[in-house]
Formats: C-alpha cells, sequence, structure tokens
C-alpha cells in the first residue's frame, strides 16, 4: 500500500474508552532517520454524521456500507504526488480516519485506503457505537 519496506509502525487503540467507543491511532513511517509518516489511522470519539453528510455533498465520494448504520467519505490527490488518499468512517459518536499520505505511483491509492478501511472498521468501530434508537 505504501511501496515501502521494512516500515516503522506505532501506536495503539483503547477500545473500552468512553464506555466502548473507543480512542486511539497509529501510523505507518518511512524506516529512515527523518520519521516521514506514510499511513495515519485514527480512532476519535467526536463522530459527526452532519460533518460526512456535508463532505458528500461538497463532492467527496461517499463510502460503500462497511458497518451497519455507517456513513462515510473517501478522497484521492493531493497537491504534489497525486498519490494521496483518505476516508473517514462516522457511526454514533465514533470517527474513524485512515490517511494515506504517500501511496504507490501508478496504484488506485483510494482503493487501498477503502480496502484497509473495510477490513479494520468492524473491530475497531464496535456494537456499542451504534446510534440507539429511541425509546417510545
Amino acid at each position: 500500500m505504501t511501496g515501502v519496506r521494512k516500515p516503522i509502525s506505532s501506536g495503539d487503540f483503547n477500545l473500552a474508552f468512553d464506555d466502548g467507543v473507543g480512542m486511539g491511532g497509529c501510523a505507518v513511517y518511512q524506516p529512515t532517520g527523518e520519521k516521514k509518516k506514510l499511513l495515519e489511522i485514527d480512532l476519535n470519539p467526536r463522530g459527526g454524521e452532519r460533518w460526512v453528510r456535508y463532505q458528500i455533498e461538497a463532492g467527496n465520494t461517499p463510502l460503500p456500507e462497511i458497518v451497519p448504520g455507517g456513513i462515510g467519505f473517501y478522497t484521492q490527490g493531493g497537491t504534489t504526488e497525486k498519490t494521496q488518499a483518505g476516508a473517514v468512517l462516522v457511526r454514533g459518536k465514533s470517527q474513524l480516519f485512515v490517511g494515506l499520505s504517500k501511496g504507490v505511483e501508478g496504484r488506485d491509492n483510494a482503493a487501498d485506503v477503502i480496502a484497509l478501511m473495510k477490513l479494520i472498521a468492524p473491530k475497531l468501530i464496535t456494537d456499542v457505537t451504534a446510534p440507539r434508537k429511541k425509546k417510545d
């Protein structure tokens, strides 16, 4: 996905944070001394469905359904190498971000970000983050 062999990675997740909404992150870096970030994953309890809908209305592409009740979008491009891609998925209070700051030239980097989101979201956005139905 990054085209880098033996990258450096760091981070952790606390899925019990905020009564099970979860929080944490991890990143993948170049294995050089400069520690240039290639990939970032961030889970936080500040989901904003309204913001996601605005991003879609503004032209970002909706994600396919990944978790029940979730809504998200993805984007690709960047200003220099055009290999950047990112995706945001929100369900209830939970927001998951996957950002690829430097993908591989010639690959569909957006597809790579979506595939990673499909792989990790069901594990990181738990059932407790699903919107609750109001009782009558």
